[in-house]
């Protein structure tokens, strides 16, 4: 009768065991394919960033060192980065393209280049979509953080490794209010 007992409890905790493990590879799959999405969008973004450069450069030759700051950070290998190096450079070079956008305002020229508006356009319509890919990214990693930090689940993610996920948040210069002069 004992034996029983303990093979049905051994089962059970088996089948909790992998469905738990099933659902982390589930959810690190969905995260996987959140940030591959996003991904796509910060790489639109990277390739749009020289041909920003090359059109501010002949308006701002005086700013050479925003630009060749932002120069310096798309130089990275893209390909090559991980996951968590992508964010940390897109971050950077978000940084990089609020100052570039900031400089065209002292730049009527600039401002009314076709080239530079249809650029600044593209790049408006990439930082939507990076924007709403974020939030989906973020909302996956949430999900696959909990599971790996709650009760009984944890225990499992500590036993096949599975640890907690960055968050794609903000930078300082996002999280500053826009100043607004008429």
């Amino acid at each position: 009768m004992w034996l029983y007992i303990i093979i049905a409890i051994v089962v059970i905790l088996l089948l909790l065991v992998f469905t738990t493990y099933n659902s982390f590879v589930k959810l690190s799959n969905r995260v996987k394919e959140a940030f591959s999405t996003m991904d796509v969008y910060l790489k639109k973004r990277w390739d749009l960033i020289p041909n920003i450069v090359e059109t501010v450069k002949g308006y701002a030759k005086h700013e050479k060192e925003t630009l060749e700051g932002v120069i310096k950070l798309r130089n990275g290998a893209y390909d090559k980065m991980s996951d968590d190096e992508k964010i940390k450079a897109n971050q950077e070079l978000s940084k990089g393209i609020t100052k570039i956008m900031a400089l065209a305002e002292s730049y009527p020229d600039l401002k009314a280049n076709e080239n530079f508006k249809d650029l600044s356009n593209q790049l408006t319509k990439v930082e939507d979509e990076i924007a709403n890919s974020r939030k989906y990214y973020n909302g996956t990693v949430r999900e696959y953080n909990n599971k790996v930090q709650m009760l009984p689940s944890n225990i499992v993610a500590i036993i096949f490794g599975y640890k907690t996920k960055n968050m794609f948040e903000a930078n300082e210069e996002e999280r500053q209010n826009v100043k607004v002069s008429l």
